[in-house]
């Protein structure tokens, strides 16, 4: 089984995560991927691992078994996450804490414990799903981009203490693909009545953005080409319009940028 490479890829139950456990497995790598349920199916060719990002021993044993059974890990892709849409002033801490602790801590605590069999074996693909709201910011998802930017903080950090061991730590960062983010965001439990109308546009933009969302398999043949890549980048933005914003954000005068964020999400002009 050590013989060929092996994949680990977490949340692959549908989207991205599934496109890439296929991609992955197609490829010819061996590929594990993780549910958070021994119910849920998996693709073709992918062996099943149940792990819970927010429970340490449930990742201690997923690790474990992955190598008893496969001798190494040879790519860790970090894709299981959630969503929460609502005002910073609505959103309670409790909620934004368990957002984190999936979205951030959850790869964190992923990658701690695969890093160990990577220095051993010196080499190894660390790669985070990211998104485009983890260089921009987001009106009315503000925290589900504040996880993805410390995402992107966390992933650049790393990426300079392992390189020497061998080991990359590589960002993808994704427009709007279809999934089920959308029908598995929470809503904040509390609404104020001063943020209703910018924040009903603002979800009407989500929703209408994910019904005509792009393929996962866009996002799936990054990853390949970021993992075979020789020297991979660092960000791999992937979608129609994520490069061309990723440009934007860095070129574009700020105000002009702020204007045409604010035109997007419908939040008018001031």
């Amino acid at each position: 089984m050590s013989e060929q490479r092996v994949a680990v890829v977490t949340g692959i139950s549908s989207g991205i995560g599934k496109a890439t456990a296929q991609g992955l497995a197609e490829s010819g790598f061996i590929v594990f991927g993780t549910v958070r349920s021994a119910q849920a199916g998996v693709p073709n060719g992918v062996e099943q691992v149940v792990l819970d990002v927010r429970d340490q021993a449930s990742i201690d044993a997923a690790v474990t078994s992955v190598l008893s059974r496969a001798k190494r890990i040879d790519v860790l892709v970090n894709n299981a996450g959630s969503s929460i849409l609502g005002a910073i002033e609505e959103t309670e801490t409790q909620e934004a804490q368990a957002l984190f602790d999936v979205n951030f801590f959850g790869a964190v605590r992923v990658t701690k414990a695969v890093l160990p069999a990577m220095r051993a074996q010196r080499g190894g693909r660390i790669l985070f799903i990211s998104s485009i709201l983890g260089f921009l910011p987001a009106p009315f998802m503000a925290f589900y981009s504040a996880s993805k930017h410390a995402l992107e903080g966390y992933a650049e950090s790393l990426d300079h203490e392992v390189r020497t061991l061998g080991i990359r730590a590589i960002l993808i960062e994704p427009g709007f693909m279809r999934s089920r983010l959308g029908q598995n965001s929470a809503r904040v439990a509390r609404h104020i009545q001063d943020y209703a109308g910018a924040g009903q546009r603002a979800a009407d933009y989500v929703r209408t953005s994910l019904a005509k969302a792009e393929d996962p398999s866009i996002v799936a043949r990054a990853i390949l080409e970021a993992v075979h890549a020789g020297r991979p980048r660092m960000r791999y933005p992937v979608g129609k319009n994520a490069r061309l914003l990723a440009r934007l954000r860095s070129l574009m005068p700020a105000p002009m940028f702020d204007r045409s964020l604010r035109a997007t999400f419908g939040m008018g002009a001031s």
